[in-house]
């Protein structure tokens, strides 16, 4: 798919924003903020996960009903073109700061000349976004049997054009360890129910804090999500964890989004109704069951 296809699949409608369309399917952009810390423990927003929502007609058809219906053939096309929607439409707010983080399936582009023309893509809607290079945020979903050294040369291709990445789900599986030694991500999402183990008791607990602290210590930034509950936020806090993402803080929006109206930048703060950041720990020694992270579909 050469790039001015790319484009001839996207609509501008009246009020600024793209949507895309697949043969009976109009696609537009979802957008959930993820939030970090600054130094008086105030929540500022700090990126967003871009996330497609289809309808067909009248219908809403959830992702987990639509990429099932998409030709195996076509997901490449498909999965580029939700990449720059989500570039395009996250541009559109003209936030200076904020990062967008795009999801990207290994096993779609395995040549070395489609993972160029794919990195190229997206380099182009960026552009045209008028976003930064290192305002897009690549995540790398895990895929049964995938191509380390496929997958491994489209992350350096984006690091030498200024792109970051981030390893998805990272706990689920043993060799999550050896994915971030190769890839060299900058961000790291933490594995929702991978968590929620390690919050079973004060040992657990206890190991998620040594890991969160070495991630940082190596310029790789832990990203906790799922949060559903305002304890869960705390124990987030007390963890040291730098970014966090759920439905306590935000639901997702379908773009135009009202994010600039509430989080208006300069003044992109947002204390929500949670304890201090230094709060005490729940007790993990009576038996009791801690806070558990919770998952929404997307």
């Amino acid at each position: 798919m050469t790039s001015t296809s790319l484009f001839s699949r996207l609509q501008r409608l009246e009020d600024g924003t793209y949507v895309a369309t697949h043969g009976a399917f109009v696609l537009q952009t979802a957008l959930q903020p993820i939030f970090g810390e600054d130094a008086n423990g105030d929540l500022l927003l700090a990126a967003f996960e871009g996330l497609v929502r289809a309808r067909r007609g009248n219908d809403a058809v959830a992702p987990s009903q639509f990429f099932p219906q998409v030709d195996p053939a076509d997901l490449p096309e498909v999965d580029s073109l939700l990449r720059t929607l989500h570039i395009l439409n996250t541009g559109l707010l003209n936030r200076r700061s904020v990062k967008l983080f795009v999801n990207f399936h290994p096993g779609m582009f395995l040549t070395l000349q489609a993972i160029r023309h794919e990195v190229d893509r997206i380099a182009l809607a960026t552009r045209e976004a008028g976003m930064k290079p290192e305002q897009i945020v690549c995540e790398i979903t895990r895929k049964k049997n995938e191509d380390l050294k496929a997958i491994t040369h489209f992350a350096n291709s984006l690091r030498e054009l200024g792109f970051k990445t981030a390893v998805d789900e990272y706990g689920a599986q043993d060799s999550d360890a050896e994915r971030v030694a190769i890839l060299k991500p900058e961000f790291v999402k933490f594995e929702t129910s991978w968590v929620l183990e390690f919050m079973q008791d004060s040992t657990g607990f206890a190991l998620l804090k040594v890991m969160v602290e070495q991630f940082m210590e190596r310029g790789i930034q832990p990203i906790f999500e799922g949060l559903e509950e305002l304890s869960q936020v705390e124990l987030c806090q007390e963890l040291g964890v730098p970014l966090m993402q759920g439905y306590v803080l935000a639901r997702p929006e379908i773009a135009p989004t009202s994010f600039n109206r509430t989080y208006p930048e300069p003044f992109e703060h947002v204390r929500p109704q949670i304890a201090p950041a230094r709060a005490s720990m729940p007790s993990f020694g009576t038996g009791r069951r801690a806070s558990s992270f919770g998952k929404r579909g997307a």
